[in-house]
């Protein structure tokens, strides 16, 4: 399923459509990736988990020195009225701040800091499972900008490609130790029992929105969930593997390359029950407030 933009998009603070010409080869986030991104699902309107999303890229900006709005209402604004121009009540929102000065080609004809762009689309339908290849030395843990989302996003979308071509929906990544840090835009959980584990930070994976509310914010009786330092023959002696990303929730494992893995899904099934009681109680939570 191909998923493509809705009419409008949103530039800067002006709801645009998507046929206009609006940026220039002088922007120099554009031609370097250098900015930041984020992913966020609109249920019913309501901008899900936006104030961990604008932390995350708060935080990540100031990391890689890219300006940024000075308030999260301010942003957070400009984003719904680009879901009310595109009707786009229930989709997924992808949002990015581009940095427009500095380095060694800036346009003389640059005139903001930082360009806003955001645009709307439907929400994928990813199927019942994944079958993952498992691409290795693919994330480097010790880099200061482990775990940032950047716009410097190549590396995920050639992986991403290569897996499509050879069969798979998406790719497992290894970091320099050999250790499982994440997929091209997912994370990655095992569950063995009642325990269930997914990479620390410091393998190099990014702090996924989802991930961090199953970790933090969920309480489901029986079951635990950790931290853990987990290699390949972890995921295959797992009951069950699956992924997380905002687009697609809890997500089971079907299969991973050059090993079996089981297809338990308690835990998985469990798991997504409560993270849909939460997203209902936000959305009610945030629509009360509006």
């Amino acid at each position: 399923m191909i998923v493509g933009m809705h009419r409008f998009l949103l530039h800067n603070d002006q709801i645009r459509d998507t046929s206009e010409v609006l940026l220039m080869p002088g922007q120099v986030g554009l031609m370097n990736g250098w900015g930041v991104f984020s992913t966020i699902r609109v249920f019913d309107g309501i901008l899900f988990a936006y104030e961990r999303h604008w932390a995350r890229m708060k935080r990540d900006a100031e990391l890689l020195r890219v300006p940024m709005p000075a308030e999260p209402e301010q942003l957070e604004n400009m984003l719904l009225a680009l879901v009310e121009a595109n009707n786009a009540r229930n989709a997924t929102l992808r949002v990015a701040i581009v940095r427009n000065r500095g380095g060694l080609f800036e346009g003389p004809a640059v005139s903001r800091d930082y360009d806003i762009i955001a645009f709307t689309t439907e929400v994928k339908d990813w199927g019942k499972g994944v079958n993952l290849g498992v691409v290795r030395q693919a994330r480097h843990a010790a880099s200061p900008f482990a775990g940032t989302k950047m716009l410097s996003w190549s590396f995920n979308l050639c992986w991403y490609e290569a897996a499509v071509a050879n069969g798979f929906h998406e790719v497992v990544l290894l970091n320099e130790r050999d250790e499982v840090s994440e997929c091209t835009s997912a994370n990655i959980f095992a569950a063995k029992g009642n325990v269930v584990w997914t990479p620390p930070l410091d393998s190099g994976c990014l702090p996924g929105i989802t991930r961090e509310l199953l970790l933090h914010e969920l309480q489901v009786p029986n079951y635990k969930l950790i931290e853990k330092t987990l290699r390949l023959n972890d995921l295959q002696d797992a009951d069950e593997v699956f992924i997380t990303s905002t687009t697609r929730e809890l997500l089971g494992v079907l299969s991973i390359e050059h090993i079996t893995v089981n297809r338990n899904n308690e835990a998985r099934l469990a798991l997504q029950s409560a993270f849909s009681q939460y997203v209902d109680a936000y959305v009610a939570k945030r629509t009360a407030t509006v």
